[in-house]
């Protein structure tokens, strides 16, 4: 398993939810979640993030429906990767995503948070666990 830290992406048409792991591929710690403004901010602000934390791939959530099979979210998230990729130099790899959201809000409902906060930190908490799920699939 090579070393390095991953960021990953909960891609949302509002906001990104991030998460980010430790250098050794083993822990994942959620970021704080990134509002959207436009595609060129987002990508900028991407790339100064990952430059910061010395990222060495960068993970997207990939929206497949539950059949398995890929529609128009997994599209958008596959020209952003790319997008992504040629602006961080990084490379971008895709993970299935499904019900990582669902679970999330489980999480956060479970928790007795309200409402409001539950609202703002289900982008983030999906996010680790969408790392969590990458991370663990390369474990020996």
């Amino acid at each position: 398993m090579s070393q390095g830290r991953v960021l990953a992406l909960d891609l949302g048409k509002r906001r990104i939810g991030l998460a980010l792991s430790d250098e050794l591929g083993v822990t994942a710690q959620g970021l704080e979640t990134l509002e959207r403004t436009n595609i060129r901010e987002d990508l900028a602000r991407l790339g100064e993030l990952a430059a910061q934390r010395n990222v060495t791939t960068i993970l997207i959530g990939n929206p497949l429906h539950m059949s398995g099979h890929e529609g128009r979210q997994a599209e958008h998230a596959r020209q952003f990767g790319a997008r992504l990729e040629a602006v961080t130099g990084l490379p971008v790899e895709f993970w299935d995503e499904r019900l990582t959201t669902v679970e999330a809000q489980r999480v956060l409902r479970q928790s007795g948070i309200s409402i409001e906060k539950r609202a703002k930190a289900v982008d983030r908490l999906a996010a680790v666990i969408l790392l969590e799920s990458y991370l663990d699939s390369r474990r020996p």
